[in-house]
């Protein structure tokens, strides 16, 4: 007994392990939600959904549906991840310099820009116009779920590109959230947010270190900003933003300090001292802690929580379409619907390559220009369609939560990203699979795997 628990404990940490494990937890949990949305559990589903649970006091209380919770509370959460990843990005990734930057920013704004233009051209005149910022979200984690599944028949240049596109998509739909979603402003509690960004940039030009301050300070600027009637997960991605990227303490004092740690714990266990040893602990523990700046330790501490909880609860919560053959005869006939699985499937695709391949015959970029490296291209291009979670998250923001319309979103989001995923991973598993790959992103030599 012991050992077949053993072997399935250690079953499921090698699955959590796995690259591929975020984008197949969102797949069973939307199929999951599928599946009680279409059975006797349904009115179990929803109940749950429409629970109201309030936290606070006196006139300072948030009242709000399960649902709202998860999408403006565990959600703020995701997009603090997303900031975090941006600046990341921006400081030291493939967004750091321009060169490096520019391929996959305007591919990004190619793949977003497109699907927008074709959602317009389907509903230009309709009521659905509110919409027009579903297809152009990236979900991340599937694209990366499937790549990681596809292993070396992906290079890892290609794996950089769709990585660093996806950030840049984040980015434009912070943006897009932030400037469009937005109804009505109380400018009081705006302003109570923004007194709380102030505090958090003086904790970071004044180098504090401790995750907590950064973190209590943001809760209350999550809580003011939700109040103001701008998106609540736009507090998420500004107290990402602040977070300091940099070490706290210089190599050298890092070297010293972990010395001295290291010469008080010996001296404690040579003469046999616990108060001595808890001391030496103390002093390691925080030699860590300074050798790792707040925005990383961070984003590891949040990474799990993230991807295999929020996103998937968020999936369950959102993804219950009913198939009732009314609401699905008339979603089929919906603009709605197809300019939303259309903008994914063909906008996403032709925007990425088209604006890729302009910046390449105009010398910008380093990215080979030959026949295989194009697939590769094209492949990732496919993936991007798969817009879920975003899509989901903008969907919500553009309808009533519970209506007709709402529901037409859904399907064609899950069209267009069902479409992208399926042939995206079809056409790149046709690559033969070439092993490691040490070629630099967007180097691709002659010579190279990309041309043999």
């Amino acid at each position: 007994m012991t050992d077949n628990s053993n072997g399935l404990v250690k079953k499921i940490k090698g699955f959590f392990q796995k690259d591929s494990a975020a984008g197949m937890m969102l797949l069973y949990s939307t199929i999951l939600a599928l599946i009680v949305a279409n059975s006797p559990l349904y009115e179990w589903y929803h109940h749950l959904l429409e629970l109201h649970i309030s936290i606070g006091v006196g006139d300072l209380v948030i009242d709000e549906s399960v649902h709202h919770w998860i999408n403006d509370g565990l959600m703020a959460i995701f997009f603090l991840l997303v900031g975090l990843e941006i600046k990341r990005e921006l400081k030291y990734g493939e967004l750091s310099t321009v060169q490096s930057a520019l391929l996959p920013a305007v591919a990004a704004v190619g793949g977003a820009a497109l699907p927008a233009l074709i959602f317009w051209g389907f509903n230009a005149g309709t009521g659905y116009m509110d919409g027009w910022a579903i297809p152009m979200a990236t979900d991340i984690a599937f694209v990366i779920g499937i790549v990681a599944l596809l292993g070396s028949r992906v290079p890892v240049w290609a794996k950089v590109f769709v990585t660093a596109i996806a950030v840049v998509d984040d980015l434009i739909a912070v943006l897009v959230i932030a400037f469009f979603y937005t109804e009505s402003i109380s400018m009081v509690a705006l302003g109570v947010g923004g007194l709380c960004l102030l505090v958090l940039m003086l904790f970071n030009y004044r180098g504090v270190n401790k995750i907590s301050p950064y973190m209590i300070i943001g809760f209350i600027m999550w809580w003011a900003v939700l109040k103001s009637g701008v998106h609540a997960t736009i507090a998420g991605v500004m107290l990402g933003f602040v977070m300091p990227a940099s070490r706290g303490w210089s190599l050298e004092r890092l070297k010293e300090y972990a010395q001295e740690g290291f010469d008080l714990f010996k001296q404690a266990e040579d003469e046999d001292m616990p108060v001595t040893k808890e001391q030496a602990l103390h002093h390691m523990e925080e030699t860590v802690e300074h050798a790792e700046s707040p925005l990383h330790r961070l984003e590891h501490k949040l990474h799990f929580s993230v991807y295999f909880l929020i996103m998937p609860i968020f999936a369950f919560a959102n993804a219950g379409v009913i198939f009732d053959p009314e609401v699905m005869g008339h979603a089929f006939v919906s603009t709605l619907t197809w300019g939303i699985a259309i903008g994914l499937f063909v906008g996403k695709q032709i925007g990425i390559l088209g604006f890729t391949w302009i910046l390449t015959k105009l010398g910008f970029t380093d990215l080979a220009d030959n026949k295989e490296t194009w697939k590769v291209v094209y492949g990732v291009a496919l993936l991007a369609g798969i817009g879920f979670t975003m899509s989901l998250f903008i969907a919500n923001l553009s309808f009533e939560a519970g209506s007709e319309v709402l529901e037409f979103g859904k399907v064609g989001i899950l069209i267009g990203s069902l479409a992208s995923g399926l042939l995206g991973y079809y056409f790149l598993s046709r690559r033969p699979d070439y092993g490691a790959d040490t070629q630099q992103p967007y180097d691709v030599p002659e010579g190279s795997e990309a041309t043999s």
